[in-house]
């Protein structure tokens, strides 16, 4: 059988991956896949690169247009990224009749919904394991090996940059910025990091787990999204002393009235094995009615794990190129149809109804008293305190200091309540600072 022919859009890091796992594992992947699969061509805006990384007998052009016109092309890969010209050029290659594989979580988070209603509309895949913790096949889990499951929830580190900089964090007691420069100058964040430490990448990624989890369309615009630039090291330090470590963790979970869909720190208890995932690796936990709980733990980025997913993704559509579009596993696990019912029986919760429970950090004036109001104030709340550590005045301030810190954990509430008692808390003349609060999450 003749090789399926594949167009490449962009072949930089990941793309020079692709195309050389696929070289160096043809034999392994043809075997797999039930006929060969060749990239027949690469529009990159720098040639010569290109040219450098393909070598001889592949058609390299600066113009991704050309790639999609081509009519041997029978699969474009799309890895240039953002939502732009991306956009366009997915698309564009749907209409044109071409299954498109795509490591772009941005694009599909943001613009999924119309995306997929394109592909299905067409009849061809639009296939995206690479968009989601790079080489761990979490997509491939959810939409398929954990079918016969009601998904309860997913709890899940999936952006290394930030959890490389908790880690040093907790392994150097530094503060953020300090272990942020450190991380630009290893090549673990970019110049500009404001996606991955603000938690957008881990929420782009975190609205496609949720979608395949609970069958509902992607919906990036109704996330709650947190990053770690107001973590200090004195928190990651006392969540220690209680038991605790602190990831950025993308959550989505099944709720009494809806879904949640949040990014956010959490203290994780130290005997969680995603408690440990430490450096630029992620993981994925899933809940699962029948299954129980499972763990996904790999690379989430990097030239070669990444192409790992990429090239899944395009095993899978050459097992399935000849079949019938209604028989192939649907973009979201769940039949399309079902989508825009189940987004009206599960929406989307907001911040202030999610119910989880608390890490408070107080910098309060050391005098007597200051205790039993903070703590009147939850009780008034109905919040259940679960433990209070309270540091020496001289060990938080130095020797004479008249300040200190008091740091409780609570039991569940829900955030609208807690926002309330946080700022009754604040009010108080004796709080002296700002209120941290990190939620806790048990991830029993």
């Amino acid at each position: 059988m003749k090789p399926i022919q594949v167009g490449l859009l962009g072949i930089g890091t990941v793309g020079s991956g692709v195309f050389n796992v696929l070289r160096r594992n043809q034999e392994e992947i043809r075997r797999r896949a039930g006929r060969g699969i060749e990239i027949a061509m690469v529009a990159d805006l720098d040639v010569e690169r290109a040219r450098s990384v393909v070598g001889e007998g592949v058609q390299v052009v600066n113009d991704a247009r050309a790639v999609i016109a081509n009519p041997d092309i029978d699969i474009v890969i799309e890895l240039i990224g953002g939502y732009g010209i991306a956009k366009a050029l997915v698309l564009e290659a749907i209409a044109a009749g071409k299954h498109v594989v795509t490591a772009n979580k941005a694009l599909l988070a943001v613009h999924g919904t119309e995306i997929f209603s394109a592909a299905s509309a067409k009849g061809v895949m639009v296939a995206f394991e690479a968009a989601v913790a790079g080489g761990i096949p979490i997509i491939k889990a959810l939409r398929e090996g954990l079918t016969a499951n009601r998904i309860q929830w997913i709890a899940g580190i999936i952006n290394g940059t930030t959890n490389f900089i908790l880690s040093e964090m907790r392994d150097k007691g530094l503060d953020f910025d300090v272990v942020l420069k450190e991380a630009q100058r290893l090549g673990y964040a970019e110049a500009d990091p404001t996606f991955d430490i603000e938690g957008v990448d881990a929420a782009h990624k975190a609205t496609i787990m949720s979608a395949i989890a609970f069958g509902i369309p992607v919906q990036f615009d109704k996330a709650y999204v947190e990053g770690i630039t107001k973590l200090g090291a004195a928190d990651i330090k006392y969540a220690e002393q209680l038991g605790y470590r602190i990831k950025l963790l993308g959550i989505t979970k099944r709720a009494d009235k809806g879904v949640e869909l949040r990014v956010h720190p959490s203290l994780v208890p130290a005997k969680r094995l995603i408690a440990n995932v430490e450096g630029a690796m992620n993981a994925v936990v899933v809940q699962g009615d029948a299954v129980g709980t499972t763990l996904y733990y790999g690379k989430g980025a990097g030239s070669e794990p990444t192409a790992s997913a990429v090239i899944a993704d395009l095993v899978d559509i050459a097992r399935l190129h000849t079949a019938d579009p209604e028989h192939r596993v649907p973009h979201l696990a769940f039949q399309p149809h079902t989508l825009t019912d189940a987004m009206d029986a599960l929406p989307v919760l907001p911040m202030s109804e999610v119910v989880t429970s608390y890490y408070l950090r107080l910098r309060v004036a050391d005098q007597a008293g200051v205790l039993a109001k903070v703590t009147g104030i939850l009780a008034g709340a109905g919040i259940s305190i679960d433990a209070v550590l309270q540091r020496e005045a001289d060990e938080v301030g130095g020797e004479g200091s008249t300040q200190t810190d008091l740091i409780i954990l609570t039991h569940d509430t829900r955030e609208g309540t807690m926002n309330d008692a946080i700022a009754q808390m604040q009010a108080l003349p004796t709080v002296l600072a700002p209120i941290t609060r990190i939620r806790k999450e048990e991830l029993n």
